[in-house]
C-alpha cells in the first residue's frame, strides 16, 4: 500500500478518533451513537496510523505532498 494520507490529515485523524473513542469510553455518547463513534474512531486511528485511506484510492486523492524531483 502506497501512504495516500499527509500530516495534517493523519493529525485530525487522530484528534477525531481521540474525541470520538473518549466521549464513547467516558459515557457520554451511548447507544447507537456511541457504537458508531467508537468504530469510526477506530477507523480514523487505523487508517491514520498506517498512512493509507481505502477510500483516497477509487478516487486518486493524495493528501501526501509531492516531491521534488
Amino acid at each position: 500500500m502506497k501512504p495516500n494520507m499527509g500530516s495534517v490529515d493523519r493529525i485530525i485523524r487522530i484528534v477525531l478518533a481521540i474525541a470520538f473513542i473518549g466521549l464513547y469510553a467516558m459515557g457520554t455518547v451511548s447507544g447507537t451513537l456511541g457504537t458508531v463513534l467508537l468504530v469510526l474512531g477506530i477507523v480514523f486511528l487505523g487508517t491514520a496510523l498506517v498512512r493509507f485511506c481505502p477510500l483516497y484510492a477509487p478516487f486518486g486523492i493524495s493528501t501526501c505532498p509531492t516531491k521534488k524531483a
